[in-house]
């Protein structure tokens, strides 16, 4: 699975891919940029509903997202974690920067 992208009313969900890796991170992390700003999205929702592996390229796209916006006065969060994206914001230090919030 690719991931998906989903605007709705200044709010952009993000499907995020199986494993998220250097190759993925780079792509999704400019599309993402590009409907940020063309679309002025006040809440970025990582939804990891579908994801089993995350490296640190994955990780560095959450928080450079995260810093974006929250200059910018919007904010990210993240949703739907499986057990092991969980335990990977834990060990690195995500769940203190990004928000784990109930499925919406």
């Amino acid at each position: 699975m690719e991931y998906k992208f989903e605007m709705q009313e200044g709010r952009l969900k993000v499907s995020v891919p199986r494993e998220l890796d250097h190759h993925l991170a780079t792509q999704l992390k400019e599309e993402a940029d590009l409907l940020i700003d063309a679309h002025h999205v006040k809440k970025l929702v990582f939804d990891f509903a579908n994801t089993e592996f995350m490296d640190s390229s994955g990780i560095g796209v959450l928080i450079g997202r995260s810093r974006n916006l929250k200059f910018a006065g919007g904010q990210v969060v993240a949703i739907n974690l499986s057990p092991r994206v969980e335990q990977i914001f834990r060990l690195s230090g995500l769940h203190q920067i990004i928000p784990i919030e109930d499925e919406e």
